[in-house]
């Protein structure tokens, strides 16, 4: 497995924040299309802010996320119905 480099992200869109993962709680969705994730903001107004959001598509720990806003975060998983 080849290492991993942290390469330092340019903001190239106006509004958009970058974001590390740095816990992949689950996945989500009717057809667990989505997954949840923990991940620290590291630039602009809430930079250190750890957010919990949905993610589509392949991610893992380390990963960098454009966040186009900082304030909403994702409903928190449910552990399933319980009778």
């Amino acid at each position: 497995m080849a290492k991993r480099e942290i390469v330092k992200v340019k903001r190239e869109e106006k509004g958009a924040y970058p974001a590390t993962v740095e816990e992949v709680i689950g996945r989500t969705g009717t057809r667990g299309e989505v997954i949840q994730v923990r991940c620290k903001v590291m630039e602009g107004r809430d930079a250190g802010k750890v957010l919990r959001r949905n993610v589509r598509g392949p991610v893992r720990v380390g990963d960098v996320l454009m966040l186009r806003e900082t304030e909403i975060e994702a409903r928190k998983m449910s552990q399933g119905r319980k009778e």
